[in-house]
């Protein structure tokens, strides 16, 4: 087939085998894992993140708040980097759910 495909043929089938390739490697859920991990390398550059861990308390939900008091305190670049990389992994658990269990 290919030594009777013409010229157009060849190049529309050589573009619908590039998008192919690039809808496999740019998908959706490669884009979240992407942007989280762009989000918690940006939030380890701006903060302390051990420092964090240990200032806190001990116990579940005095942990919780103690995040609370602490994302409600800081700087705007940081909210929005956790935001985006709560985002961004809601976005991939929807995914991930999505792939094993489709809908019918």
């Amino acid at each position: 087939m290919i030594e009777n495909a013409s010229n157009i043929e060849l190049v529309v089938m050589r573009r619908v085998r590039l998008i192919r390739i690039l809808l496999l490697i740019l998908s959706t859920a490669t884009l979240a894992v992407l942007t989280a991990v762009a989000a918690l390398w940006g939030i380890g550059r701006e903060v302390w993140v051990a420092r964090v861990f240990e200032n806190g308390p001990q116990d579940f939900f005095g942990r919780m708040g103690y995040f609370w008091y602490a994302f409600l305190h800081t700087r705007l670049i940081v909210q929005a980097l956790v935001v985006l990389t709560l985002g961004s992994l809601a976005f991939l658990i929807r995914e991930v759910i999505r792939f094993f269990f489709p809908a019918r």
